[in-house]
């Protein structure tokens, strides 16, 4: 298998490249920036996200694509949209044109932040974005959906939740994702014998999840840490979290309690 992986040289790019060293033919890795000297079995292609002239080239001859490639947190719509939105549209397009029908897209829990923590939700939920970020990761799953229905592709769209190599709070006790883990989790999306279109939750087996990721166990996914292991020292910790009542009440944390103009009492 020849995987592209793009937004290499981001924190979960790297943490990938290193996890994944040798286990595919090829992993071309893709960036808007330039990148350390490529390893065994690597090779590196610039490419910016907006030109679909740069997609087409980082996306000649490959099987798959690891879709990292965004600005990886919320910011103005003009940053977001040719990154996130039209950066996206020219992945899929392009694999389209190319023949790589399978896509692993880092999605985000953003795309659902606006459910209360006291609701347990599956894969099958609607989305309910809470920022222009998650808006865009949300436009990534519909149209993953799209290209699935229509031109017969596989994708996995991971809602990852936060990618540290420790939980650092306590909201992260539920979304933790741990660096073994999303590697475990991104190799299922590239080597299940089918996806469909398979949305699934990137956490570890956290005790305190609130999110049924019984999808990504069913295609193989086998995470092996808990953000339990962490729970003493955080929540011990004053204040144990960022944010206000929004915050604390929303599984998205911070950011729907980010330009927040609604009644708290409605939530």
């Amino acid at each position: 298998m020849r995987v592209l992986m793009t937004g290499a040289a981001g924190h979960i790019g790297g943490v990938l490249r290193d996890k994944l060293a040798g286990r595919y033919d090829l992993l071309r890795l893709s960036d808007v920036v330039d990148m350390p000297s490529t390893g065994p079995g690597e090779e590196f292609v610039k490419a910016e996200l907006s030109d679909m002239a740069d997609v087409r080239t980082a996306i000649e001859g490959m099987d798959a694509v690891v879709h990292l490639g965004a600005i990886p947190s919320e910011d103005s719509w003009e940053k977001i949209l040719p990154a996130n939105i039209v950066g996206t549209y020219n992945v899929f397009e392009a694999a389209r044109e190319a023949g790589a029908r399978r896509i692993v897209f880092a999605s985000s829990n953003h795309a659902i932040g606006f459910y209360r923590r006291d609701h347990t939700i599956d894969d099958q939920v609607p989305q309910r974005p809470d920022t222009r970020y998650g808006l865009s990761k949300a436009f990534g799953e519909d149209i993953g959906s799209l290209y699935v229905d229509k031109h017969g592709f596989d994708v996995m769209a991971m809602r990852i939740g936060s990618f540290q190599p420790e939980p650092q709070d306590a909201r992260q006790l539920s979304t933790w994702l741990s660096y073994g883990d999303m590697a475990r989790l991104v190799t299922t999306g590239l080597e299940a014998p089918s996806l469909g279109m398979a949305i699934v939750y990137g956490i570890s087996r956290n005790t305190r999840s609130w999110w049924d990721n019984r999808r990504a166990f069913e295609l193989g996914y086998d995470p092996q840490d808990n953000a339990e292991d962490f729970a003493d020292r955080l929540l011990a910790a004053d204040p144990p979290e960022p944010g206000g009542r929004v915050a604390h009440t929303l599984q998205g944390g911070i950011f729907p309690e980010m330009e927040y103009g609604g009644d708290p009492d409605r939530l």
